[in-house]
């Protein structure tokens, strides 16, 4: 069959071609009933516009790209689903690619998506992002590590993880044990400074006390079981009573680290979880977590490349509060 091009559509609805071009626009000089009656034709012939002839003539791609370090891991994956929906809320697609947390790679990503002449990008970046240059030309949000001298959106990761502790410390719990995420991560980094002024404020020398307690880890499930078997291979009045894991992939694998010592959760151990990915529900017992909210910080990035919301200014990122998801892996501190 011959392709359906704009002229079919104006000759049947008896317009001009500007006009369907409006109608496609969602233009406001044009009628409703002159809307649904082109909107009609449109749908009977099955006409697709072109969209690359359209961003040629409004050098507007619709195309937003988005950098995540590591697909694999489920925060990110749910920050680009979440991105996807809130770009496509607007009219727009996502060209996601991944770092694998190297700066070099990070970089030839970031060219390639300009090349590609998309209108913006959302960029998680690597751990290395000293080394980064980011192009002037092009709206770039940053997201999740926070760079110096850039604006960003993030959750508030200190504040978050306060939470997170101080829920184990109203239960009772002294002896916190933290699995802190890898020493060069901004987040990891803004975490354990969350912890220890959460522990400060336990009294009896908290932060001395708090770390002795601490265990660097990757934020994956093995690394997490690593960092859980330290900290709980130690007799039953040192071992930590509670332990909050900087993700919930280290939580769960504490939880296995734990069930291979013999050691109930929540009975002999309380454990909470950080990101409230999908998988922390489905643990058995549930995991308890504090939920970062993924949805309105991908909401949020597309809305400031797109210029729906005002910039964050510099060295003034926008924070947003976590929220505490009790599951079934807390409980009080038995007696030593």
């Amino acid at each position: 069959m011959p392709k359906v091009g704009i002229r079919d559509v104006a000759k049947l609805a008896g317009v001009s071609t500007g006009t369907v071009s409006r109608v496609l626009n969602d233009h406001p000089s044009v009628t409703d009933e002159l809307r649904a009656r082109v909107r009609r034709i449109i749908d009977d012939l099955g006409y697709m516009p072109d969209p690359s002839a359209r961003s040629m003539r409004s050098k507007v791609s619709r195309l937003i790209g988005i950098v995540i370090p590591d697909l694999t891991n489920p925060f990110f994956s749910e920050l680009v689903q979440s991105a996807e929906q809130a770009a496509a809320s607007h009219g727009y697609n996502i060209i996601v690619m991944t770092s694998f947390d190297d700066a070099a790679k990070e970089a030839d990503r970031i060219g390639q998506l300009t090349s590609r002449k998309v209108d913006g990008i959302i960029l998680v970046p690597s751990n290395d992002f000293h080394t980064l240059k980011l192009p002037k030309a092009l709206p770039i949000v940053v997201v999740d590590r926070l760079m110096p001298g850039y604006s960003g959106i993030a959750s508030d990761h200190r504040s978050g993880v306060r939470l997170g502790v101080e829920h184990l410390l109203k239960l009772g719990h002294r002896r916190i044990g933290f699995i802190s995420g890898p020493r060069h991560s901004v987040p990891a980094n803004d975490r354990l400074k969350g912890y220890l002024e959460a522990m400060g404020q336990s009294g009896d020398d908290g932060q001395i006390q708090a770390s002795q307690l601490i265990a660097e880890a990757a934020f994956d499930y093995e690394s997490g079981r690593s960092a859980g078997n330290y900290l709980l291979a130690r007799a039953r009045s040192e071992r930590p009573t509670a332990i909050f894991a900087s993700s919930d992939q280290q939580a769960i694998g504490c939880m296995r680290a734990a069930h291979d010592l013999g050691i109930p959760v929540p009975a002999a151990l309380s454990i909470v979880g950080f990101d409230g990915i999908p998988l922390s529900s489905m643990t058995t017992p549930r995991l308890t977590t504090v939920r970062q909210p993924i949805q309105k910080i991908a909401a949020a990035a597309v809305a400031v490349l797109l210029n729906k919301q005002p910039t964050p200014g510099v060295g003034h990122p926008i924070l947003l509060d976590c929220e505490l998801a009790e599951g079934e892996t807390t409980s009080s501190p038995q007696p030593d």
